[in-house]
């Protein structure tokens, strides 16, 4: 399989969804923009995967990145975002969603467990996604970031140089 193939588009998600409960898998979930791609994030998705069969990672949109990260942001295009982290062995699949929240999103993929790095403690995540993962009675993780690396300190970093 191509990791293209492991690229999903939001109408087909539920159909893949479908496919993995039928196999008896259960589905970890988690989002984020994935901009500059680091140990961090690697390292990030190495532990949530372990969490259990298959991870989806649902990558920001250029436009909803934007607007969480700001002007100049991302420096990748989403369909480099989402190829790179297809590639990835530990992703299952990606899902580019255009929304800020992922609310929608998390309603169509269906976790069994949703994943989010330590930047965010359960109580922070915004109340939707936290009823959509509970109202399919999926558990939420936290999983903490390897200190010193992060897209923000590579970005300081390079304009150093």
């Amino acid at each position: 399989m191509s990791f293209r193939d492991k690229i999903l588009s939001l109408d087909a998600l539920p159909a893949w969804r479908s496919a993995l409960r039928a196999q008896g898998k259960k589905l970890i979930v988690t989002n984020g923009c994935f901009d500059i791609l680091h140990v961090g994030h690697v390292t990030y998705l190495e532990a949530a995967r372990q969490q259990a069969d298959v991870l989806l990672v649902g990558l920001n949109s250029d436009a909803s990145a934007r607007q969480l990260k700001g002007k100049g942001r991302p420096l990748n295009p989403e369909n480099d975002r989402a190829a790179v982290l297809a590639a990835l062995e530990a992703v299952g699949a990606v899902c580019i969603f255009p929304e800020l929240r992922a609310t929608h999103f998390l309603s169509l993929a269906q976790p069994d467990v949703y994943v989010k790095g330590g930047d965010f403690s359960v109580e922070q995540l915004p109340k939707e996604e936290r009823d959509v993962v509970a109202g399919l009675g999926g558990r939420i993780v936290t999983i903490g970031f390897v200190p010193g690396k992060s897209t923000t300190a590579l970005l300081e970093k390079i304009a150093r140089i």
